[in-house]
């Protein structure tokens, strides 16, 4: 179970995450988008799709989490999605995307009861998924993938 200090930190964190992708991507060229990672994995312009993809699906997990009781959360292919959802194109409407639906998470999550935060499901691939498990892993998400877009831009 989260105290209210860690939840409080990762509120924060998650409250910071698409700014710091913002920051990440100032004065990006289409070089430095489509240059691949040091380490070989996805370019900056595929993390912003993926970033995109994760924080709609991560979206749709919390309501879920809320909405429902016992839900099933079900996992996905993100190399997949990558493959077949044409992570080449522009990122302009990704960005927003991200931007919007991770605010309604926001303000959703600054609205849970001390009930709601206690409501859980079962993850496909991970078994027991909790409120504050989703906000464990969505909070610093962006903020690493931030770090991938600098690394990737050299």
């Amino acid at each position: 179970m989260t105290n209210q200090l860690d939840r409080a930190n990762l509120m924060d964190q998650f409250r910071t995450g698409y700014a710091d992708v913002e920051a990440a991507l100032v004065g990006i060229s289409e070089t430095e988008l489509d240059r691949p990672a040091p380490d070989g994995g996805w370019t900056a312009r595929q993390v912003a799709h993926h970033l995109a993809d994760s924080e709609a699906t991560a979206y749709v997990r919390l309501r879920r989490l809320i909405g429902e009781d016992d839900p099933l959360i079900q996992g996905y292919d993100e190399p997949e999605y990558a493959r077949r959802l044409h992570y080449d194109r522009p990122i302009a409407s990704s960005l927003a995307v991200l931007r919007g639906v991770r605010e309604a998470s926001l303000s959703l999550l600054e609205s849970l009861t001390p009930a709601e935060w206690e409501r859980t499901g079962t993850h496909s691939e991970s078994g027991a998924y909790s409120v504050d498990h989703w906000l464990e892993i969505y909070a610093d998400h962006s903020h690493e993938h931030a770090n991938q877009i600098r690394a990737a831009r050299g």
